[in-house]
């Protein structure tokens, strides 16, 4: 991607990397750093590279939500797909409706960006445009967030960003860094009820995010690494993993996907048998500490399985 001089400074200016500059331009260090030496020659300006110390550190273990006793349910990889209300969705508003939770945490990947991908359509499928996608993802969490306001707790609505989300932003960082901290070019912007995160600590000892480890043994090498209980997302399996050590025990959890395992949201499965369970996860919070999680899981059409009973959640 070639850039006037004009444009190269002034993207130079703001964000005085090298490794951010060769991104945008589709080209490498050594391209970037001897167009910045020519065009600081050139015009007889100082074009400085930002020396970013790096500060991070991972997050303290302390609770953002405040909450001792209660309960929060965590959904993800609805991967929203327009025209299709799944049973698991269904359930989900069942849930906050008859359990009043004072959290509900969107663990990632509301949002599937199946026509901003990088990965080529599969021959002739028609995959939704991005604003088809984005109004479905409104209408879907808009009914979360109006359910939830009628609550008596007015519970807490958390995204936590996941993989797919962040396909939104970047392909607009990617082919159009001129746009940036423009209102609407972030996911964000369109969900004002929802406040967004990489994860969040719903107490001192339990973590929400969207993935952390991969593999068929994610869950519990999740708990084993967080050194916490950790509630992940993004591989789809919807199940609860327990790990002892001389702290106690503690849990790592999958919250399974919203949609369907076979939606065409997936369809680059090729039509094979996939390990995905549709559903979500409730957790209690007693004094402090997580009790044992909670699975929802979708038992047929239209109906949920939960604590032993068979749910009809059809008409929601």
């Amino acid at each position: 991607m070639s850039l006037p001089d004009a444009e190269f400074i002034e993207l130079w200016k703001q964000h005085k990397s090298p490794a951010i500059m060769a991104k945008v331009m589709g080209t490498n260090l050594r391209n970037v750093y001897r167009r910045r030496d020519n065009l600081a020659q050139k015009y007889n300006i100082s074009l400085e590279t930002h020396k970013e110390v790096k500060t991070w550190a991972p997050p303290a273990p302390k609770s953002e939500l405040g909450i001792e006793n209660g309960t929060v349910i965590v959904f993800s990889d609805a991967h929203f797909w327009p025209g299709i209300r799944t049973t698991a969705f269904q359930g989900l508003l069942w849930a906050i409706e008859k359990l009043q939770p004072k959290a509900v945490i969107c663990n990632g990947d509301a949002f599937d960006g199946a026509s901003v991908s990088r990965h080529p359509p599969l021959g002739w499928s028609r995959t939704p445009s991005l604003i088809e996608e984005l109004n479905t993802c409104k209408e879907m969490l808009g009914e979360v967030s109006e359910l939830t306001k009628k609550a008596r707790h007015n519970a807490n609505l958390i995204y936590t960003m996941g993989n797919h989300d962040a396909r939104f932003e970047m392909r607009l960082a990617a082919n159009a860094p001129q746009y940036v901290n423009t209102p609407g070019f972030k996911l964000e912007d369109h969900f004002p009820d929802w406040k967004f995160c990489m994860l969040t600590w719903v107490t001192d000892d339990l973590i929400v995010k969207h993935r952390y480890k991969g593999g068929i043994h994610a869950s519990h090498n999740n708990t084993v690494g967080a050194g916490k209980s950790i509630v992940t997302g993004h591989l789809h399996s919807l199940k609860v993993t327990p790990f002892a050590d001389y702290n106690g025990n503690r849990f790592g959890v999958d919250t399974g996907t919203l949609a369907e395992p076979y939606g065409p949201q997936f369809e680059y499965g090729e039509g094979n048998p996939l390990n995905h369970r549709s559903g979500f996860a409730v957790l209690t919070i007693k004094d402090g500490k997580l009790l044992w999680p909670e699975l929802v899981h979708k038992w047929e059409d239209g109906k949920i399985e939960f604590r032993g009973e068979v749910i009809d959640v059809s008409g929601l």
